[in-house]
């Protein structure tokens, strides 16, 4: 293999915040950068802090400046001009438009650059979709056999995707990883979201983090709160991501619905998640469909439990660290949250090392971006093979 360090392009929709853009970011901050040089390149002129993120960490980025399927010929073009000045090893495509993009770009390349396509989740596809979006769905399914991996974060998401037709003889599987150094244990943390929540310390602050979002259920969760409001009057809720703050009037009409208003604090966006995560004495995913939710692993490395609903790879993560519920169940979650509350804190600390633990075995960060590492090598030396016998079969 040459000495110079493998290039590898990625190629995503745009560089909005999600959980999708923020493990690219960690995957790039970790990379090995004498071994690799990464370009990012977005179809998409949206941005948001996430170019901000990259930019730190002396990555190259472009930005495209697709709107809209009109121009999507032109934003190829520059796509296959941005990678005809880099000159990738490797391009990988990050979520459905950025795989398409990504390998509509080399197809008519005379040296075939290999093209590996991320997956993140579960497909939440059906028929009353828009147009445009069963036609990413088809094209998907349709080019799905010329990328030389498909890595997917879950298994479930693996398996759905290969149900609805995606190819699943280059399918490879790899967890999302997580900072257990920048998600800790913050006595700090704990306090100040108190203070800042105006709630004393005894105060059991239970937390679901996520836009706001259908598949998120958020409906459910205020459901299960309201359940609980008699048992457990020191319970507070905390509901933090986008859509989450005062302004969103379906929220505030469902609050109400519940008789909530006394026991809801709203703190939308919020850039200090690590802080939020810790600050947290129990955290909630009451999602009806995901992949492999980040936030559940954070809230863990942070050493707090977990309540999940029975989605995605939610059981797989936490294990026997925390509870697992069938999703669109009140009753249910109710049920597994007032146990955990009735653990007291001594009994929550001591099943948020465990969680914690477990993140640590299993999810590090350092450890996942080495098997990426590893999956570009690999891929980079069966090209170079497929190529010394293209070579040896060329006439003289």
């Amino acid at each position: 293999m040459s000495e110079r360090p493998i290039r590898v392009a990625f190629v995503l929709t745009a560089l909005g915040v999600g959980g999708a853009e923020m493990m690219l970011w960690k995957l790039l901050s970790r990379m090995d950068r004498e071994r690799f040089t990464p370009l990012v390149v977005a179809l998409s002129a949206e941005v948001d802090s996430m170019l901000e993120r990259f930019v730190s960490l002396n990555v190259d980025c472009r930005l495209l400046g697709m709107s809209s399927l009109l121009n999507a010929a032109g934003g190829l073009v520059q796509l296959k001009t941005a990678l005809r000045q880099f000159q990738p090893d490797i391009v990988q495509g990050w979520l459905y438009h950025g795989n398409i993009a990504a390998t509509l770009a080399t197809l008519d390349t005379r040296r075939r650059t290999p093209v590996l396509w991320s997956i993140r989740g579960a497909p939440a596809w059906d028929r009353s979709d828009p147009w445009h979006k069963r036609l990413t769905m088809w094209a998907g399914k349709k080019l799905s056999n010329l990328p030389q991996r498909i890595i997917h974060n879950s298994m479930v998401g693996a398996v759905a995707h290969e149900q609805l037709g995606y190819a699943a003889r280059n399918r490879v599987v790899l967890p999302n990883g997580f900072d257990t150094d920048l998600f800790q244990p913050s006595a700090e943390a704990r306090r100040a979201l108190r203070d800042e929540l105006r709630v004393v310390d005894e105060t059991v602050l239970v937390g679901l983090i996520g836009r706001f979002d259908p598949m998120k259920d958020h409906a459910n969760f205020l459901r299960s709160a309201a359940l609980l409001k008699d048992k457990h009057p020191r319970v507070e809720y905390v509901l933090v991501g986008g859509g989450t703050d005062a302004t969103n009037k379906r929220l505030s009409s469902l609050i109400s619905e519940f008789d909530l208003h006394d026991r809801v604090h709203l703190l939308g966006f919020r850039n200090d998640m690590t802080k939020i995560a810790a600050a947290l004495d129990l955290s909630v995913l009451s999602s009806t469909v995901e992949g492999f939710p980040n936030v559940v692993g954070e809230a863990m490395s942070c050493g707090v439990p977990c309540v999940v609903t029975d989605v995605g790879d939610c059981a797989w993560i936490v294990g026997d660290t925390g509870r697992t519920v069938p999703a669109r169940d009140s009753h249910s979650l109710a049920n597994a949250m007032s146990e955990l509350i009735d653990l007291g804190g001594d009994g929550r600390t001591l099943l948020g090392k465990r969680a914690r633990q477990r993140i640590v075995k299993d999810f590090a960060l350092d450890a996942v971006v080495r098997q990426y590492q590893d999956v570009y090598e690999q891929v980079c030396a069966e090209s170079e093979q497929i190529r010394a016998r293209l070579g040896s079969r060329a006439p003289v």
